[in-house]
């Protein structure tokens, strides 16, 4: 049963409608194969200082594991949302855990044409339940003929897209933008798989000024290792398969954690 929602380890149904709960909380989205996940740590550590940051209370993570078990017992592949929210901020504010598992999302390989957008999340170091902004801008572009939205900051540069980080090649150097952004999970192991494999990466500034400089740009998130970016507003990029086959060989290093 791929679909369910467990709120601090109980059974809420698949039809529960829980958007009106409270939109002050955040999350962490997963990929499980068979009770094992990439990048536990780094969920686990995000979800423990976000905690920190909305609720001043600590997590438990056993707790949260102990619910993720529970939620994933008896299937091979499930995509999971974990989810730290409050029903009452009547302080010391209580933070819950729930639980939500669907059927696993397959790599989809088509490359995306972007709209530049100008705009910056609240809180980005947060992946905060406060998604407005994002669905919005995504919603627009695809109205607008393109396949999703990525974000400009007040300076002009480059940020994240709105459920990815973005990232560039410059010949053989991946390059990530310097800007508030949310440190993906996936991003973040991407990094230390590309590190271990000694391919050369830097942050700096990008503006869609400079997107002529680069050999490709590419998205990423829980769902994919690398999407190929086909153009932004008018700007077509060149082919990224060299980029999308660097980020797939560099995440088959990566291991599986046992939830």
């Amino acid at each position: 049963m791929p679909h369910r929602i467990e709120l601090n380890g109980d059974p809420l149904g698949p039809g529960a409608f829980l958007a009106g709960m409270t939109s002050y909380g955040h999350f962490t989205a997963m990929q499980v194969r068979d009770g094992r996940v990439r990048g536990l740590s780094q969920h686990l550590e995000r979800l423990t200082a976000s905690t920190r940051l909305l609720f001043g209370a600590e997590l438990d993570t056993e707790l949260v594991r102990a619910y993720v078990r529970q939620a994933i017992a008896g299937e091979p592949a499930l995509s999971v949302r974990v989810m730290v929210l409050t029903r009452s901020f009547a302080e010391p504010m209580t933070p819950e855990i729930l639980v939500r598992t669907l059927p696993p999302h397959p790599v989809e390989p088509a490359p995306l044409r972007l709209r530049a957008v100008r705009y910056e999340r609240d809180l980005p170091q947060v992946k905060h339940l406060g998604t407005f902004g994002l669905i919005h801008h995504a919603r627009q572009a695809e109205l607008a003929g393109y396949d999703d939205a990525v974000f400009v900051d007040h300076q002009g540069r480059i940020s994240e897209a709105s459920v990815w980080n973005a990232g560039f090649l410059a010949g053989d150097t991946v390059v990530w933008p310097d800007a508030a952004v949310l440190p993906g999970i996936t991003m973040l192991v991407q990094r230390e798989a590309l590190a271990r494999l000694g391919v050369p990466q830097e942050t700096r500034e990008v503006r869609p000024a400079d997107l002529p400089a680069f050999d490709a740009m590419f998205l990423t998130n829980s769902e994919t290792p690398g999407r190929p970016v086909a153009s932004v507003d008018d700007f077509v990029l060149p082919s990224a398969d060299r980029a999308v086959k660097l980020l797939a060989e560099a995440y088959e290093t990566v291991p599986w954690d046992e939830i």
